[in-house]
């Protein structure tokens, strides 16, 4: 949030560390039609795949596409919960027994990764095409498995990303706004994480993702409202892509460090509470960022981060985004689920330890019990912070 940030790396870098990236899909066909446009490409990576999908309101275009690639019945696969090991695994013996050479994921964020999983598994490429802007997930190496109830369990680092990811604006304009102002937030969330996790980093390529991070923030900040209102319009098609493509970018070139720190280890701790999990996956993280921000303010000691907040809770009121717990619907914190959800975000291996400061569970809690409650929405926007150096 600062000028100047006093705190020190969680992890030293070594110069002669030797790292892995899987930065980008090996092709990516964006804009209008771009599904269409991909189809001799596609058929050309893979003549016997099986489609996945799950979601009705994707049923339409699945089927199109099924009827264009004259899939049978047979091939068209169907997750009966969120990316889960027990659906995976009854899909990867599906996909074996039928021999095909590729997985196609058409629809939400959830299928993607189970797509990309199911290819990675049985050495497969694999063919992403997001059914909306809501996350980056048609982008990167990396799935989230969940609970058959929904919660978050553990993730997944992939050996690559998708081998052809395609974007069709057409197809993506057919999701509600709902699930773009959450591509927004999860998006927005690259700058508030990367920077707070590796603004000191002198590694060039997590530099290059940090400062890439920020100025997609500005972007979004800057666009967001033109491209909810106007559909379609030369906005929407930025923000769009912003969402589904470039916040992917900057996971694959500065790595976890800059994919993920506390919001979205509260997104994976709220995902314990049954009346958190039909939110959608930005809509959690959107309020795991003001977490964050009260994090840094009580435990890293940075007063500019209760600015940040109230340039966020401004724009959140706008999009119709979730700016307290209560909007998740679980405003009455009792200590039993504050426990629950404590517990999971600071387990070892959470996100959260990406932080630049030890956070204890205790302080987890006050954080959360003070974003339980709306906060009072800024009349004007607050000038923006200033990137941590």
């Amino acid at each position: 949030m600062a000028n100047v940030s006093p705190f020190t790396p969680a992890v030293a870098e070594s110069a002669d560390r030797v790292t892995v990236h899987a930065i980008a899909p090996q092709r990516v066909v964006r804009g209008p039609g771009a599904l269409q446009a991909a189809l001799p490409r596609l058929q050309a990576l893979t003549s016997r795949p099986v489609l996945l999908g799950r979601s009705p309101a994707m049923a339409p275009p699945r089927q199109a596409l099924a009827r264009q690639l004259h899939l049978p019945d047979t091939r068209q696969l169907l997750l009966h919960h969120d990316c889960c090991d027990r659906d995976l695994l009854r899909l990867e013996t599906t996909i074996r027994h039928l021999q095909a050479d590729g997985v196609i994921a058409l629809g939400g964020g959830k299928v993607l990764d189970a797509g990309k999983l199911l290819a990675h598994r049985c050495g497969l490429p694999c063919v992403a095409i997001p059914g909306s802007a809501a996350t980056c997930a048609g982008w990167t190496a990396l799935a989230n498995v969940y609970s058959e109830a929904g919660a978050f369990i553990y993730d997944v680092d992939l050996a690559r990303c998708p081998e052809l990811l395609i974007f069709d604006h057409q197809l993506v304009a057919t999701a509600p706004a709902r699930t773009m102002a959450s591509g927004i937030a999860d998006a927005m969330a690259k700058w508030y994480e990367a920077s707070l996790s590796s603004g000191h980093s002198q590694d060039a390529l997590v530099r290059q993702a940090v400062e890439q991070a920020r100025l997609l923030r500005d972007q979004l900040l800057l666009e967001c409202e033109d491209a909810l209102a106007h559909p379609g319009g030369a906005a929407w098609r930025r923000v769009v892509e912003n969402c589904g493509l470039t916040a992917g970018l900057i996971g694959g070139l500065g790595g976890v460090r800059c994919r993920t720190a506390a919001a979205h280890a509260v997104h994976n701790g709220l995902t314990q509470l049954a009346p958190c999990r039909h939110w959608l996956h930005g809509e959690k993280v959107a309020v795991g960022i003001l977490v964050q921000l009260r994090l840094e303010e009580v435990v890293g000691g940075q007063p500019l981060a209760v600015v940040a907040r109230d340039q966020l809770l401004h724009v959140y009121g706008k999009l119709g985004l979730p700016t307290s717990l209560a909007d998740l619907g679980i405003g009455e914190l009792d200590a039993a689920r504050l426990d629950v959800v404590c517990r999971f975000t600071c387990r070892e291996g959470s996100d959260l330890h990406h932080l630049p400061f030890a956070v204890t569970p205790t302080q987890l809690e006050e954080a959360l019990r003070f974003c339980a409650q709306p906060q009072p929405i800024p009349a004007q926007v607050p000038q923006p912070v200033q990137p941590r150096r």
